[in-house]
C-alpha cells in the first residue's frame, strides 16, 4: 500500500522571524507561524530555565545554565489549550560559544487554566504579561488531547516549514487517540497511544538521523519481526543540516514482558529454590534473536572489514576511554596495566579483516522484551552519552554480545545488593550468570551469529570496554553500585 494522499495536505512554509531576547537570551531565528508566537516563547524562557534542571532527560545537570537560545519554535495548535513545539538550544558555563550548546526539544502546553489531570510535577508555572498573562505553562507530553494532536499530524503527514511529519506505508493512523504519558525514568520521553502505538520523543537533539529510526526502518522494510514496526516520525531541519529526528512511532507491545524483570524475578528465586530454573532457556532464545537482527543490519546496511591499523585505532580508542575513566575513578589505576594489555592484543595477525556492522549499541536486557511471539529489541539509538556521528559507526557484531554479558551480570548482583556477605548465595548468582551468559552465547551462534568463544580476544576487550564505561556510570549517578563492574574489571583483569 502507498502512503497516505494527504502527506503533503498541509504545509507552512513562513519565513522565520528574529526573536528578541532579554538578557540570558540569544536571537537566531525562531520560526514565527502565527502572531504572537515570539513573544510566547520569550514569555516562557524564565520558566523553561528554572524547569529543565529538574527532569530525568536534563543532561546538563550540575551545569549552570548561561544562556537558552530559541532555534524554531512552531504552534501546532493554536487557541486554549495551544501546542507550542520548541527546539532550544542551551548553553552552559564552558561551552565556548552559543554553537557548543545542547538542543533539547519541548513540547509545551498552554491553557488559561491546567487540566486537572496533568501532574504538578509537569507544570512549568504561569506566564507573566502580554497576551497569555496568567496562562499555566506545562510539559504537553501530560496532556493527553494535545499528544493526540500530535499524532493526527502523524497521521496526516503534515509539514510546518521545517518541521516534518512523515509515515511508513501502510494501514492509516487513527487521528483521535488520546495519549498518556510513560512513567518509565529514561532520557527521552514516551507516549502510549491506547493499546496500539508508543511515541518516543527524543529531548536531546542532534543534526543528522537518529540510529534508532535508521535502524528500526532498515529492519522494518526488511520485514524484520525482532522489533516494533516504524508507524511514523517527525523531523525538523537544522540551518543546512541533514533533518534531525524529532520523534518515533512504533507498534505497541502490550502484553510484552521487559527481560530486566524477568530476570529480576528469576534472580530472586534463587534464595529460596537453588534449582537452576528455566531462564537459560530464554536466554538462549535471546540470543538467536539478537543473531537475527545482526544478520538483517548486516544484509540491509553497509558492512566493511577492518585492516590491522583499523583494528589498532579501535583497541587506540578503548585505551583512551580507559585513561579517562581512570583519571575520574582512580580506584581503576591498579588494573589500567593489565586491561591496556587486553586492548593491545587486539592487533594480532588474526583479527586483520574483522567484520565491522551496524549494531544495536546499547544492549542490555531492559531492552529486549518476551512477547508470545519471541523475543523483541528495542531502542536502537545506541548509549545516548556519545555523539550521533559515533553511535551511527559500524562496529563489530559481538559489542553487542558484551554488553548483554554484563548484563547478565547486573541482574546477578541484585541478589546480593543490599545483603550481608553471604558465600553460598555469591555463588549461586555467579552461578545463574554464568548460566545465562553461557545460553546466550550459544543462543547467537545457533542463529547464526559469529561464535563468541571463537574470538576470545575480542570478547573480552569488548566486555572490559562495556565495564569501564559501566564503572564511570555508576561512580556518577550510583556510587552503591560501583562494585557490580570493578567485579567485572577485577575478573576480567586476571584473564590476561
Amino acid at each position: 500500500m502507498s502512503e497516505t494522499s494527504r502527506s503533503q495536505a498541509h504545509v507552512h512554509s513562513d519565513p522565520a522571524e528574529p526573536v528578541p531576547g532579554p538578557v540570558g537570551t540569544r536571537s537566531t531565528g525562531v520560526r514565527r507561524t502565527s502572531p504572537g508566537v515570539s513573544e510566547l516563547v520569550q514569555a516562557a524562557l524564565p520558566l523553561i530555565a528554572a524547569w529543565l534542571p529538574g527532569q530525568r532527560w536534563y543532561a546538563g545537570k550540575g551545569r549552570a545554565i548561561t544562556g537558552l537560545t530559541p532555534v524554531v519554535g512552531t504552534p501546532l495548535q493554536v487557541g486554549d489549550p495551544t501546542l507550542l513545539h520548541l527546539l532550544l538550544r542551551v548553553e552552559h558555563a564552558g561551552d565556548g560559544s552559543a554553537a557548543y550548546g545542547d538542543i533539547y526539544q519541548l513540547l509545551l502546553g498552554i491553557r488559561s487554566q491546567p487540566s486537572n489531570g496533568i501532574a504538578p510535577s509537569a507544570v512549568l508555572g504561569r506566564l507573566s504579561g502580554g497576551q497569555h498573562d496568567g496562562a499555566a505553562v506545562y510539559d504537553a507530553v501530560h496532556d493527553p488531547e494535545l499528544t493526540g494532536r500530535l499524532l493526527e499530524h502523524m497521521a496526516t503527514g503534515d509539514r510546518f516549514g521545517s518541521l516534518s511529519f512523515r509515515r511508513t506505508p501502510g494501514p492509516g493512523l487513527p487521528g483521535n487517540l488520546p495519549g498518556r504519558a510513560s512513567t518509565a525514568e529514561q532520557s527521552n520521553s514516551s507516549v502510549i497511544y491506547g493499546t496500539s502505538f508508543i511515541l518516543k520523543l527524543f529531548r536531546r537533539i542532534s543534526p543528522g538521523t537518529n540510529p534508532d529510526l535508521e535502524l528500526s526502518l532498515a529492519l522494518s522494510r526488511a520485514g524484520s519481526t525482532r522489533i516494533p514496526r516504524v508507524a511514523a516520525w517527525f523531523e525538523c531541519r537544522l540551518e543546512r543540516s541533514e533533518p534531525a529526528t524529532l520523534g518515533l512511532l512504533q507498534r505497541y507491545l502490550p502484553d510484552a514482558e521487559d527481560g530486566w524483570e524477568l530476570a529480576l524475578d528469576q534472580v530472586a528465586r534463587l534464595k529460596g529454590d537453588p534449582s537452576p530454573g528455566n531462564f537459560a532457556i530464554e536466554a538462549h532464545r535471546l540470543g538467536r534473536a539478537t543473531a537475527e537482527v545482526h544478520r538483517v543490519l548486516a544484509r540491509t546496511m553497509p558492512v566493511a572489514r577492518l585492516d590491522r591499523a583499523q583494528v589498532g585505532l579501535l583497541a587506540g580508542a578503548m585505551a583512551d576511554r580507559l585513561d579517562s575513566a581512570v583519571a575520574a575513578v582512580p580506584g581503576l589505576l591498579r588494573y589500567r596495566a593489565a586491561l591496556r594489555t587486553a586492548f593491545r592484543q587486539l592487533t594480532a595477525d588474526h583479527l586483520d579483516g574483522l567484520a565491522v556492522q551496524r549494531i544495536h549499541g546499547d544492549l542490555h536486557l531492559g531492552q529486549a522484551m518476551r512477547t508470545p511471539h519471541g523475543w523483541v529489541l528495542l531502542d536502537f539509538e545506541g548509549e545516548p552519552a556519545k555523539p550521533l556521528a559515533e553511535r551511527r559507526l559500524p562496529q563489530p557484531a559481538l559489542r553487542d554480545v558484551a554488553a548483554m554479558l554484563r548484563s547478565f551480570d547486573y541482574a546477578a548482583a541484585h541478589l546480593l545488593a543490599g545483603a550481608p556477605p553471604d558465600p553460598e548465595l555469591a555463588h549461586l548468582a555467579a552461578a545463574w550468570a554464568g548460566r545465562n551468559r553461557t545460553a546466550y552465547c550459544a543462543g547467537y551462534t545457533a542463529g547464526g551469529g559469529s561464535d563468541p568463544s571463537a574470538s576470545p580476544e575480542l570478547m573480552r576487550a569488548l566486555e572490559i570496554d562495556k565495564a569501564v564505561y559501566e564503572v564511570v556510570y555508576e561512580a556518577r549517578h550510583r556510587p552503591s553500585w560501583l562494585p557490580i563492574p570493578l567485579a567485572a574489571i577485577n575478573r576480567l583483569a586476571l584473564t590476561v
